[in-house]
C-alpha cells in the first residue's frame, strides 16, 4: 500500500511539494523519471496535477481579491488526486525501491527517514583490519574461540562488522589458503562461540581461518587472519 504520509495534505506545503517534484522528474538527461522508472504517462499526469494547481494557487494566495471557498475547494481536490494517482500507480513506493535512487530523490519525494537512514549508512569501504583470535581445546572435540578486533579488551563483534567468517578442515595436512578447496566455511553472529568438531576429531589438528564478515555486504568483508593449527583434544 502506498504511503500517503509522503504527499503533505496542507496547500501550502503541497504547493511547495508538486512544483519541485513534477520539475524534477522531467529535469536530466535522461530524466529523473527515467532513472527512476516512472513512466511517461504517469509523468505526464503527476506534472498535468501541477499544470492545474499553479494558476488556482495564485488565486488562493490572494486573500483579499480572488480566495474563494470554490478555489480552496478545487486546490484539495487537486491534493486528494494526486493521492489517489501515488495509490494506483504506487509511484512514490517505487522511486524508494528503484536500485537507482539517491538521497536526493528521497529528500524530495518526502520518502521516509527510515529508507533515508539506510541510504546514506550504507557503507562503501571494504574492511581492512584483521581478527585476534584465541583459541582453548575443551575436550571431546569441541573448541571455545574468542575474537577481539583492534585495542579491544574484551571480544566481540567489530563495529563494521555482524559476524566472523571461518573457514576450516581438520586432519593433518594443512590447507594452501583459505581458498582451498575442501574447506567447512561457517559464520558466528557472536564474538564467543564453541565450535563442536565431534569426538572423532580428538587427537587431529585444527587448521583454520577467521574474518571480519557483513551478512548484508559481503563483499565488504575483511582480510583473512594467518592460519591458525591447534590439536584438538
Amino acid at each position: 500500500m502506498a504511503n500517503t504520509s509522503r504527499i503533505p495534505r496542507g496547500i501550502i506545503d503541497f504547493n511547495s511539494y508538486i512544483a519541485n517534484t513534477s520539475n524534477y522528474l522531467t529535469a536530466g538527461t535522461p530524466t529523473n523519471a527515467e532513472r527512476l522508472g516512472i513512466l511517461p504517462a504517469e509523468t505526464a499526469q503527476w506534472g498535468g496535477i501541477y499544470t492545474d494547481w499553479a494558476p488556482l494557487y495564485a488565486k488562493y494566495s490572494d486573500k483579499k481579491n480572488s480566495r474563494t471557498t470554490a478555489v480552496t475547494d478545487q486546490l484539495y481536490l487537486l491534493i486528494d488526486t494526486c493521492v489517489a494517482l501515488d495509490q494506483e500507480c504506487h509511484l512514490l513506493d517505487r522511486i524508494a525501491a528503484s536500485p537507482n535512487v539517491t538521497v536526493t530523490d528521497l529528500e524530495l519525494f518526502n520518502i521516509k527517514k527510515g529508507t533515508l537512514q539506510s541510504i546514506r549508512s550504507k557503507p562503501s569501504t571494504p574492511i581492512t583490519e584483521q581478527i585476534t583470535v584465541i583459541l582453548q581445546p575443551l575436550g571431546g572435540g569441541s573448541m571455545n574461540v574468542k575474537c577481539y578486533y583492534p585495542s579491544a579488551q574484551r571480544a566481540g563483534i567489530f563495529e563494521e562488522a555482524d559476524s566472523v567468517q571461518y573457514v576450516y578442515v581438520v586432519g593433518n595436512t594443512p590447507p594452501e589458503s583459505a581458498d582451498a578447496i575442501g574447506l567447512t566455511k561457517e559464520i558466528s553472529t557472536k564474538g564467543i562461540f564453541t565450535l563442536a568438531l565431534g569426538s572423532i576429531s580428538s587427537g587431529k589438528t585444527l587448521y583454520i581461518y577467521f574474518r571480519w564478515y557483513s551478512t548484508k555486504y559481503p563483499a565488504l568483508a575483511g582480510p583473512w587472519n594467518n592460519m591458525e593449527a591447534i590439536l584438538i583434544l
